[in-house]
């Protein structure tokens, strides 16, 4: 289907296609001011979109005629949507680009760190091994499991700011004694803009991501949903 839009209806660079298009049998759709020009004639519907005067005081610039032609088209636009049962995944679907895309299409393990890029420690290292992964990692934080790779844990700046109150040595005690044990953890499947809600709602600036056997696979910041341009 060709929608042709054209005040005059005799706009000579869609005029030229017309025979083409009945050639290809491609249904046309006509939206003019002029329900007698040749343009409207030759459409299968044609749609009226005339206006008595344009806003132009000169009555020469497309005002009035291009308001009417773009009302009209967003009416189309709107009535084919609720016709289709068009949904917002669909918009996305179309627009993957776009903001709203990658809002309803990226996942979490789209954005994470995974593998050597993870941070993560064994329940029985130092303080002073969680340091140092922490800063090589660079996310902030550090996921502290057990043997069999399930999240116990996670270690982060805050809790680094907290744990430096404390009479401490960071060689002899274990990460475990000064980690936040109930941290917040989401599935790879989750939607990143879900994630950075969740990040919102709890003041967070990070998250770890478990499987379905909360397995440790992943971990992102702010600064990757930033990245991936989320929010």
């Amino acid at each position: 289907v060709v929608l042709a839009l054209s005040n005059s209806g005799e706009t000579g660079e869609l005029l030229v296609i017309l025979p083409l298009l009945k050639r290809l049998g491609v249904p046309l759709i006509a939206m003019t001011g002029k329900a007698h020009s040749t343009l409207a004639k030759e459409s299968e519907v044609h749609i009226d979109v005339s206006v008595d005067k344009e806003a132009c005081p000169l009555g020469l610039a497309p005002t009035s005629s291009t308001t009417a032609a773009l009302v009209m088209g967003d009416a189309l636009a709107v009535a084919l949507l609720q016709a289709r049962g068009f949904t917002a995944k669909d918009f996305a679907l179309s627009h993957p680009g776009g903001s709203l895309g990658r809002r309803l299409l990226l996942h979490v393990a789209d954005i994470m760190h995974s593998g050597e890029a993870l941070p993560r420690v064994s329940q029985d290292a130092s303080l002073h091994e969680a340091l140092e992964v922490m800063s090589v990692k660079g996310l902030g934080m550090t996921a502290v499991v057990d043997q069999q790779g399930q999240l116990v844990g996670v270690y982060t700046d805050g809790d680094l700011r907290r744990t430096l109150n404390q009479p401490i040595d960071i060689h002899k005690m274990r990460v475990a004694e000064v980690m936040t044990r109930d941290c917040k953890q989401v599935p790879p499947e989750m939607l990143a803009a879900e994630a950075l809600q969740m990040m919102e709602e709890n003041k967070i600036n990070g998250l770890l991501v478990v499987d379905g056997e909360r397995r440790l696979v992943g971990a992102f910041n702010m600064h990757d949903l930033l990245r991936a341009g989320v929010m």
